[in-house]
C-alpha cells in the first residue's frame, strides 16, 4: 500500500498562541518546534490558520525567550494586551523557504506522510499516514492492507533506518505489536 506523498507546506508551524502574556502585547505560546531557541534569530513569522494557506499575516519579531514550557513572543506590530487577544489560537509559523537547516540526520515531520514501511524482514507494513508527537516518543501510524492501523512506537530499538530517496522506513517490531 502507497500512501501519497504530500507536498512540501508553505510554513512550519512554531507555535500557537494561548494568550496574551502581560500588558504590551507579548504572546504565550505553546511550543510546536524541537529548537524554540532559534526563533530569536528569526526576523519574520507568519499567523494564521493553517501551515498550508496561502495568505498567512507577516510579522516582524522583535524578542522570543523560554518561560517554564511556554515561548514569549513580541512581535513589533503587536502594542497591548487588545491586539494580541485577537490574536489567540493563531499558529505562528516560518516560510519553509527560509527555515533554519536541520542538521544531516534530521528530517521534518510532514516528509515521512507516505513512506512505505519495511520491517527489518523484509516485509511490507503499508506507509505512514500520520505521526503521533506523545512527548516520549513519536509513533507512526502506518495504513496497512493486512492489518488495518499499526502504530509502531518510534525509538533507538525499533527504527533501523529512513531512507528518504526510496521513500522506504526500516523497523524492527516489538514482540507482539502485529496479531498472529
Amino acid at each position: 500500500m502507497v500512501a501519497k506523498r504530500i507536498a512540501k507546506p508553505n510554513y512550519l508551524l512554531i507555535g500557537e498562541v494561548l494568550r496574551p502574556h502581560g500588558i504590551r502585547g507579548e504572546l504565550r505560546l505553546k511550543i510546536l518546534t524541537d529548537y524554540p531557541e532559534r526563533v530569536s534569530k528569526i526576523k519574520t513569522v507568519y499567523l494564521g490558520s493553517d501551515a498550508n494557506q496561502t495568505d498567512a499575516t507577516p510579522y516582524s519579531v522583535q524578542s522570543a525567550r523560554l518561560n517554564k514550557q511556554f515561548l514569549l513572543l513580541m512581535l513589533k506590530e503587536i502594542q497591548s494586551r487588545n491586539d494580541a487577544e485577537t490574536l489567540r489560537g493563531q499558529f505562528v509559523m516560518i516560510d519553509t523557504d527560509n527555515a533554519i537547516p536541520l542538521d544531516d540526520d534530521e528530517i521534518y515531520l510532514y516528509e515521512l506522510i507516505g513512506l512505505t514501511v519495511k520491517t527489518d524482514t523484509g516485509q511490507e507494513l503499508g506507509a505512514i499516514k500520520d505521526v503521533i508527537e506523545t512527548g516520549a516518543n513519536d509513533v507512526y501510524v502506518v495504513s496497512s492492507r493486512q492489518y488495518g492501523e499499526v502504530l509502531i512506537p518510534v525509538h533507538d530499538e525499533t527504527l533501523i533506518e529512513i531512507d528518504t530517496d526510496a521513500a522506504i522506513v526500516t523497523v524492527k517490531l516489538p514482540n507482539g505489536l502485529l496479531p498472529e
